[in-house]
């Protein structure tokens, strides 16, 4: 096939922006060195503004809120004594273990790499990129790992339809990204994110909980939403370039047992796992019907029941439990030390996501003792009364400063950490539900994913697109993302936006 060269840039100033944003980011230390940093700049400002007796009072209540020093005799013992309760307390510690002990089992048997491959086997060309792009959706299961299973998958079944691979890596990198906090299934995301959202709610009601569930609603319409918006620009504006051709024949790939179509054995232990997905999930209702349930919370609540507030542990047994039975019928787990191999490799994973967590759980600590997170969250509160300002505005407001921190702080959890402390009791003071303000942050988190050099994920999808054409760079792959980006971020807003004002739950309970 001839070798055709990647059209200029329409839009260099765009891509000199990116360069921009790599240039700066590369200057950034490693998140964990970067909470040590803001860790020790909450030390020295809590003395600072402690010694000038800096305080502020709330207006709802008339509470006088001061500054405590870190610095002081209490401080210390906050900084040295409490260390290690600070991490042990930490709330999306648990809940990311529990969780990821079922998805590794579910992912060393080969289930989550099969269900993904189902999913887009047999598609016709007509309807490829919106399944392909919704199997994405789905991939957030498998978290990071999505990225490595579905881009050459993508590529795969693209060129199955005679349409270009390059494409196909386009879509399923963008779907991954740039709907990373979409899912029609609940994830480790949803367990990451509502832990620390519960701290931060904390700040302002030390009864407030954030369950995974808190914007299941809300992600559910969202992937589907994605994957159409992504399927439009698609189909009407990238698949119209004319410089889609490759280097390398069609055949690409094709024989590569990882992007393969299912095997019958493997179809048919599939079809069993999903059975009993249902009936596991059928059980859990049945036992929550009755009014007099052990599962139901006080006074028969249901978003209050053990069910909800303990989601963790049944996400992880659930996912373990498929895992388990997919692995016996597919021959890839048969022995009982296997699955707790599983389970090994699965927190060995998360290894560096713990050491993060180490950072992050102290600054938090900092940060809520000295009491600066609350003034900063009462003096935004007040101005924001001030202003009058619709809720609706200041959501979007959020959104973009989220939008153009995500360009240089590539981790979900870190942005989080380091901004839901702030936003969260702040808008709870003006009647903003924290499940309200973790919802318009995964769409800010989401959407620019798929732009930003710094992630390592982009550098990836790059390498893939280079097994088909060489002289692919940065800017190839940008003059795909970049559209794609901006037509998600728009509309996802708007959809937040929507669904917003017309007060529907983002989730049980929410």
């Amino acid at each position: 096939m001839k070798t055709v060269e990647p059209r200029r840039a329409s839009s260099p100033v765009a891509f000199r922006s990116l360069a921009a944003v790599e240039r700066v980011g590369n200057k950034l230390p490693d998140p964990f060195w970067l909470f040590w940093l803001l860790a020790l700049g909450v030390v020295v400002l809590s003395a600072v503004l402690s010694a000038t007796g800096f305080s502020v009072v709330q207006g709802s209540t008339g509470k006088s809120i001061a500054v405590r020093n870190l610095l002081s005799a209490d401080g210390l013992v906050v900084i040295v004594d409490d260390a290690m309760r600070n991490f042990a307390s930490f709330p999306p510690l648990p809940t990311i273990v529990a969780v990821m002990l079922g998805i590794s089992v579910a992912d060393r048997s080969g289930f989550i790499s099969t269900l993904l491959r189902r999913m887009v086997a047999r598609v016709s060309g007509r309807y490829l990129t919106f399944a392909l792009s919704l199997t994405a959706m789905v991939g957030h299961i498998a978290g990071d790992a999505a990225y490595v299973t579905l881009i050459p998958i993508g590529a795969m079944a693209f060129c199955a339809a005679n349409r270009s691979p390059v494409l196909g890596c386009v879509v399923a990198f963008v779907s991954i990204s740039a709907g990373y906090d979409a899912s029609p299934s609940l994830t480790t995301t949803d367990a990451l994110l509502s832990g620390i959202t519960t701290a931060a709610a904390q700040t302002v009601d030390p009864n407030y909980t954030v369950t995974p569930v808190a914007n299941y609603f809300f992600g559910l319409a969202s992937s589907v939403l994605i994957a159409l918006v992504i399927t439009v620009v698609v189909e009407t504006v990238l698949a119209r370039r004319p410089d889609l051709a490759v280097d390398q024949p069609s055949e690409a790939g094709a024989g590569d047992p990882e992007t393969a179509e299912p095997t019958g054995r493997e179809q048919r232990a599939l079809r069993v796992t999903g059975l009993v997905a249902v009936a596991f999930v059928a059980a859990l209702v049945v036992v929550m019907i009755p009014a007099g349930s052990p599962l139901r919370g006080p006074g028969g609540g249901v978003v209050t029941s053990p069910l909800f507030t303990g989601m963790a542990p049944v996400l992880g047994l659930f996912f373990a439990m498929l895992g388990v039975v997919y692995g016996r019928l597919a021959g890839t787990l048969t022995r009982a030390p296997e699955i707790v191999a599983a389970m090994t490799d699965g927190v060995r994973s998360l290894a560096p996501t713990l050491v993060l967590f180490f950072a992050i759980s102290q600054f938090l600590a900092y940060f809520k003792w000295t009491n600066i997170g609350e003034i900063l969250a009462v003096s935004g509160a007040e101005t924001l009364r001030g202003f009058r300002t619709q809720g609706w505005l200041v959501l979007i407001g959020i959104a973009v400063v989220v939008t153009v921190m995500n360009l240089l702080v590539t981790s979900g959890s870190a942005l989080w950490s380091l901004v839901s402390p702030v936003f969260v009791p702040m808008l709870m003071l003006i009647g903003i539900a924290p499940e309200a303000t973790q919802a318009v942050y995964r769409v800010a988190d989401s959407a620019t994913n798929c732009i930003t050099p710094m992630s390592p994920y982009f550098l990836m999808a790059l390498r893939f697109i280079q097994t088909y054409r060489k002289s692919a760079g940065i800017g190839t792959l940008a003059s795909f993302t970049l559209p794609l980006a901006g037509a998600v971020w728009l509309v996802w807003i708007c959809f937040f936006t929507a669904w917003y004002l017309l007060g529907i739950p983002f989730g049980p309970g929410a």
